[in-house]
């Protein structure tokens, strides 16, 4: 690989010598997977540190997704966004759920609350709404018509570590929030993920379903699959977690740069609802046409800068799922691209990057 390269984004490494340390205890300990200390200790640092009642760390960020539709979607309809990675669609389909799509915001680009009632019938048990990189859907709105016609709210905040709504974790939320650890993500541990949910009586049910239903060693609660994060990765999230101040401020100061030099006469940015302490997850900017996003987008590879086109395509045009028209999501994944963002990325380089998107302006 090139390194002159500059990518959508950049594992944050902690020290090898802080990872190392955790890894001698993992020999010291001997145990690698079913929850070791190491994976305990991860999970009290994050609850108090998200301030959030409950927490199970899991394998990654798309089997908490997949274990959430499974007990509160009950094989219905489940009301979702179009806007969002192939995961959340992927995991409603994958546990024979039906994805109902509700078109999206044309601003905060999260799901349309206004638009979700339209979209209820007899069979919809649930709703799967997405934060769109870290940017809170109304979730007032969702939970007044999720309890007036009884539905389940799951929310998919996978962009979310980190972000406050209200003075709340934006993780206390909905029936049942989960998150991406992702490499790439703001908080890490290789390959992870975790659910959240403020009813404890629910997490526990999470808890099981994510080891294979066991209640004991030779007995089950019922259903479940194998879910657990091991000690390696924990060990990695252990040694990220005390650089999370320097990693979001190292990401304000490249998005506070974008926000003073790009062009917003010729280009859009998200708006961030009001009233959230956002966590500079992504930096998505909106052309006005496709044209021009492909225009730019070449221009910025024949200069190594690789952009993302984060979402594309719009999720009701999957080949799995019925084909149904959303508008404002068709235009806006034609016309959206995530910049470079990450820890180490040079102000030299983020002034290339504007410079080169202003010019084709």
């Amino acid at each position: 690989m090139n390194e002159n390269i500059i990518g959508v984004t950049k594992t944050f490494f902690p020290p090898l010598g802080e990872y190392n340390k955790y890894l001698e205890r993992i020999w010291k300990n001997q145990w690698l997977t079913n929850r070791g200390e190491l994976v305990l200790e991860l999970e009290t640092k994050l609850k108090e540190y998200l301030a959030v009642p409950n927490i199970i760390v899991m394998n990654n960020g798309t089997i908490p997704l997949q274990i959430a539709v499974k007990v509160l979607g009950n094989g219905g309809e489940i009301i979702t966004t179009p806007f969002s990675y192939v995961a959340t669609t992927a995991a409603i389909v994958w546990q024979n759920c039906t994805p109902v799509f509700v078109d999206i915001h044309p601003e905060y680009l999260t799901i349309d609350e206004t638009k979700i009632e339209a979209a209820i019938t007899s069979k919809t048990t649930a709703i799967l709404a997405t934060h769109v990189f870290g940017n809170p859907c109304n979730v007032e709105a969702i939970e007044k018509i999720a309890n007036k016609y009884q539905l389940k709210v799951i929310y998919d905040a996978a962009h979310c570590f980190g972000v406050n709504y209200k003075g709340r974790s934006i993780f206390n939320y909905g029936d049942v929030s989960t998150c991406s650890f992702h490499a790439t993500k703001l908080f890490h541990t290789g390959e992870g993920g975790a659910i959240f949910s403020t009813d404890d009586e629910l997490i526990k049910q999470l808890f099981y379903s994510h080891n294979f239903g066991h209640k004991t060693q030779l007995d089950f609660h019922g259903l479940g699959i194998n879910g657990k994060i091991s000690e390696l990765q924990a060990a990695m999230g252990l040694s990220v977690f005390p650089y999370m101040s320097f990693i979001i401020n190292e990401r304000k100061k490249v998005v506070e740069h974008y926000e003073k030099f790009l062009d917003f006469s010729k280009l859009h940015k998200i708006k961030i609802r009001e009233n959230t302490d956002w966590n500079y997850s992504y930096y998505p900017v909106l052309f006005r046409d496709e044209a021009t996003l492909l225009s730019i987008e070449a221009e910025l590879l024949a200069e190594d800068i690789v952009a993302r086109r984060y979402f594309y395509p719009s999720l009701n045009n999957l080949p799995y799922c019925q084909n149904v028209k959303m508008p404002i999501s068709d235009s806006v994944a034609e016309r959206v691209l995530c910049l470079p963002l990450f820890v180490g990325l040079e102000t030299k380089d983020t002034e290339r990057i504007v410079k080169i998107i202003n010019d084709c302006l």
